[in-house]
């Protein structure tokens, strides 16, 4: 089996200043993706108990494993959170994402949808978006992306399109966790 391969996941704010770094994640190889994801081009990673970096130095440890979902051309990004109570799904309304030796980066934009184990559907961080679309000045290009890409991810959610399918979410933690690890 191709190995899977390391990479840092950097997230910038709109006028380029770090937000946030996820700084061990693993890129599932194509060969192992389901069929509705690499028709989509997804890339694919997941990581498990990961050191984060806050843009103001903080280090934490995530304590859940997460999947997440990039999808180009789509102005946001999804990640899976295997939790005791099932899959929750925490969205970023996002610029697309670029992978570039081992470095993948997104602008954040503030906006995010929550999709709890019971399906329940929640847009958050709206006052935070209103605030910073002031504060960086997003221009109205930038602000009917973001606007069409929340748009596209509800309607995504309501239809259980990809990735929002918990079996494939598990088959995928499955197969990362019975790898026989290869760093690449």
């Amino acid at each position: 089996m191709t190995p899977f391969k390391s990479a840092v996941i950097k997230s910038f704010k709109h006028d380029g200043h770090l937000h946030r770094m996820w700084l061990q994640n693993w890129i599932f190889p194509h060969s192992t993706l389901h069929h509705v994801h690499t028709e989509e081009s997804m890339i694919v990673t997941i990581n498990s108990q990961t050191r984060i970096q806050e843009s103001d130095g903080k280090v934490w440890t995530s304590r859940i494993p997460g999947i997440s979902f990039f999808i180009p051309d789509q102005w946001f990004n999804i990640v899976a959170l295997l939790e005791e109570g099932g899959i929750r799904y925490y969205c970023n309304i996002a610029s697309p994402a670029y992978l570039v030796d081992h470095v993948l980066t997104y602008i954040d934009y503030d906006l995010d949808v929550i999709v709890f184990p019971n399906g329940k559907v929640r847009v958050v961080d709206q006052d935070e978006y209103e605030e910073h679309k002031l504060v960086y000045d997003y221009s109205k290009i930038v602000q009917d992306k973001v606007e069409r890409g929340l748009d596209s991810l509800l309607e995504r959610i309501q239809c259980q399109r990809a990735p929002f399918q918990d079996e494939l979410i598990y088959q995928y933690y499955h197969v990362w966790k019975g790898r026989s690890l290869q760093r690449g």
